[in-house]
């Protein structure tokens, strides 16, 4: 099943936040076949929980901390956002890497905190543009899912990993489709290499620039798992548009 993912980063209060879901909701009827996911702030994390519990509509962290608890002030543990409702976690965003420098070894361990702890982990990848620019795309892209998933390439299965080169991510310039496509099908492969025994349950999902006009243009594409959106899905009409645009 598709996955279109809100990630709203650091928009909405708690009351901001009921009030476009009481509106999502009505706009956007009951999609049976793609799931749907919306990662506001942690304030507003258990007021989301609360309004989606009785709906199909999945909630996620942006951000998680990979130690269960102690002494990590202003951090977030896996069984705090797990008892608020989330089910999946945003791992390795690029704002989280290049504005606070999250390292590959970081992103690492929270993807093993989220597996063993059992929330679905959505890691994302990509290029800037000057590795855009030097033909870099793959070998950036490689290396970050191998450093990612070292020591726990057998659970690939237990993931998805979101494609969102850098240079795209509130540019309002998206990757072109059929370029996003030839990265999405390099992932596929390379899962595929580091886990044989995968059964493809991972997700590849574009980010970058997504809005109501350019998601179908993407979704028309089968290497294209579904979509994480940004700024796009801070409006619940544009968002119910693109979860409904394919």
């Amino acid at each position: 099943m598709r996955l279109i993912a809100a990630n709203w980063k650091m928009n909405k209060t708690v009351a901001e936040t009921e009030d476009y879901l009481t509106k999502f909701l009505k706009i956007l009827g009951t999609p049976e076949d793609r799931e749907v996911l919306i990662c506001p702030p942690f304030t507003a994390l258990y007021v989301a929980g609360r309004i989606l519990k009785d709906t199909p509509i999945k909630i996620g962290a942006q951000n998680c901390h990979y130690e269960e608890k102690g002494a990590f002030t202003g951090e977030i543990s896996i069984p705090m956002i797990k008892e608020v409702g989330c089910s999946y976690v945003i791992v390795g965003h690029s704002e989280r890497r290049h504005i606070f420098g999250e390292s590959d070894e970081v992103i690492n361990r929270k993807l093993v905190a989220c597996l063993e702890r059992g929330v679905r982990p959505i890691l994302c990848v990509g290029e800037r543009i000057e590795d855009r620019e030097a033909g870099m795309t793959f070998k950036v892209v490689e290396t970050q899912i191998r450093l990612a998933l070292s020591g726990i390439e057998g659970l690939t299965d237990l993931l998805d990993v979101a494609y969102e080169p850098v240079w795209a991510i509130g540019t309002g310039v998206p990757a072109k489709p059929e370029d996003a496509v030839t990265v999405h099908r390099f992932i596929k492969d390379l899962l595929k290499e580091i886990n044989p025994k995968s059964e493809g349950r991972t997700r590849v999902l574009y980010g970058g620039s997504v809005n109501p006009e350019n998601a179908p243009e993407f979704m028309k594409h089968k290497e294209v798992d579904g979509l994480l959106v940004g700024g796009a899905s801070l409006d619940p009409e544009a968002f119910a548009k693109i979860v409904n645009s394919f």
